[in-house]
């Protein structure tokens, strides 16, 4: 654990990804493998179940520490963060333990089969063995919080400077539903043949948002335009008469469309890239309704005859075992076109539509109508590009409509966490009904740090009630509240619920009495 501790602070301790890389390399040159495979697990986001609630960590911390337990709740409200509350307010450690990562990892996973008693006298004993730092990472571990400075790409950059292999190569090979606890270090990455799981998806190739004028893209005869669909991207992957469905977080998702079970009598294998979304009557629906599925262990009949799932499907990755991803953008169009022309129409994949085209002029004419085709805006690609690996600049843009606005009132606000845990981040935003507020979306994004720091100094002096770390405010701050899509939903007071909701500015200039209404947001209804 020592060992990874070091790692932990020579990450937090840097904004350079060189730096961050040359740390990796480092742990992973000095580390166990099966260290390395955890550390590795812990990066991709494979961390081990939560094995005790948070409820009883408080509780046991709280009579550690001998403070009362409101005491151990407003720090836990001010610090913002759990694990670190609870490595600051026990005592410094009495018993010293040589466990590696894996050794703990293991142990927390051993808690899961204990009675309550016992684990309270495991994690008391973790506690008082591990320094302030191991019991930090102890801590996020076990609540299952998890984060590290870096992103995928920077273990991918580390593991093939250590391994001499390609990024992309490394890349595939951290794809799946592998575990440290069902393949080891070098079956993962130091085995060629990686065919023994069949399931085993590709990195998605992610868009960059169109920041430039569409003439700097060149001739419009070098791009193909296809809608931005507004559902769950994932892959479908046909391998070997078998059928596996990933979301792009890398969530195996197969048994929450069943649907998708059809495409067993496809007789072509292939993986294809697409967006899941509602289908009825060849209708797609909002998003709304598409997350009447996203979650669930067991799909009735009943849900899948009200909300039928299908594929819209834009790209083709592998065609009966042939990764076929270096080839050109306009070569793998060609491919999918020719498999769907053996596909029938009662199968539950959509062939995505090109835009046709032929000046820059005459697409943005089309982007500006595009909710009329259900979609949110254009991708853009270039005919000649691959499909790369992670967020690469040049082939790929994604260029959304503007999104519809409503000013609105906050009503209450709630302290952020990590470094913003001394802030107030989290605001709820209210709608004239009437003479009442209504309360209709929340966003915690849009501000600056100053701002943030402002709406803070304004929340405690104007502080009308406490909800733990919410505070009910004074209705007086407006701010323009902007969002993606909206729908129906007896869920919410409001009767609306919204996609994507944030903060576009803060309205200094507005007084409340000129707040939009609920009416105001419901006509979006009819044109969204």
């Amino acid at each position: 654990m020592k060992q990874f501790s070091t790692l932990f602070q020579a990450i937090e301790s840097t904004t350079s990804s060189n730096a961050k890389i040359s740390a990796i390399v480092n742990y992973f040159e000095q580390a166990q493998d099966l260290d390395k495979l955890w550390c590795i697990a812990i990066f991709s986001h494979k961390r081990p179940k939560r094995s005790v609630t948070t409820t009883l960590l408080r509780t046991w911390a709280a009579e550690l520490a001998d403070i009362p337990q409101w005491l151990f709740e407003e720090t836990y409200h001010i610090v913002g963060d759990l694990a670190e509350t609870i490595s600051k307010v026990t005592p410094a450690n009495k018993n010293k333990e040589s466990k590696t990562l894996s050794d703990w990892i293991q142990y927390i996973i051993d808690l899961k089969e204990l009675a309550e008693e016992e684990k309270k006298e495991k994690i008391l004993y973790a506690w008082s063995a591990l320094n302030s730092d191991e019991r930090f990472l102890f801590n996020k571990l076990i609540t299952g919080g998890f984060r590290m400075g870096v992103a995928q790409k920077t273990i991918v950059k580390a593991l093939s400077r250590l391994l001499g292999q390609e990024e992309n190569v490394i890349a595939h090979k951290l794809m799946g539903n592998w575990t440290p606890q069902n393949i080891s270090y070098q079956e993962l990455l130091l085995t060629e043949d990686q065919k023994h799981n069949l399931s085993k998806p590709y990195p998605f190739y992610l868009a960059y948002a169109l920041d430039s004028d569409l003439q700097n893209l060149g001739a419009p005869d070098d791009w193909f335009a296809e809608y931005k669909w507004d559902g769950i991207r994932g892959q479908i992957i046909k391998r070997d008469s078998h059928i596996y469905v990933w979301s792009r977080g890398e969530e195996l998702v197969t048994h929450q469309y069943p649907e998708f079970d059809a495409l067993i009598d496809i007789p072509d294998d292939f993986v294809i890239d697409g967006e899941v979304l509602v289908i009825k009557e060849e209708k797609i629906a909002s998003f709304n309704a598409l997350q009447k599925r996203i979650g669930r262990k067991a799909v009735s009949k009943k849900m899948r005859t009200e909300y039928p799932v299908k594929m819209m499907v834009y790209d083709l990755l592998e065609l009966n075992n042939a990764d076929i991803r270096d080839q050109q953008q306009q070569k793998r169009r060609l491919l999918l076109e020719k498999l769907f022309l053996g596909i029938s129409s009662e199968m539950p994949l959509r062939l995505s539509p090109l835009v046709s085209f032929s000046t820059w002029e005459e697409l943005h004419d089309i982007r500006n109508n595009i909710r009329k085709k259900d979609a949110e805006g254009l991708m853009l690609k270039r005919k000649t590009g691959p499909y790369k690996t992670g967020r690469k600049k040049g082939d790929w843009y994604k260029w959304k409509v503007d999104p519809m606005t409503i000013d609105a009132v906050m009503i209450y606000a709630q302290r952020g966490h990590g470094r913003r845990a001394n802030l107030f981040t989290d605001f709820t935003f209210a709608l004239k009904d009437g003479d009442r507020l209504v309360p209709f979306a929340k966003a915690y994004s849009g501000l600056t740090d100053i701002e943030f720091r402002e709406v803070s100094q304004f929340v405690r002096k104007n502080t009308l009630e406490k909800f733990g770390p919410v505070s009910s405010v004074r209705p007086e701050l407006v701010f323009e509240v902007a969002f993606e899509g909206i729908a129906e939903s007896k869920r919410h007071k409001s009767g609306i619920a919204l996609r994507f909701p944030r903060i576009k500015r803060w309205r200094k200039d507005k007084p409340v009495s000129e707040i939009n209404t609920l009416d105001d947001i419901k006509k979006f209804l009819s044109s969204d």
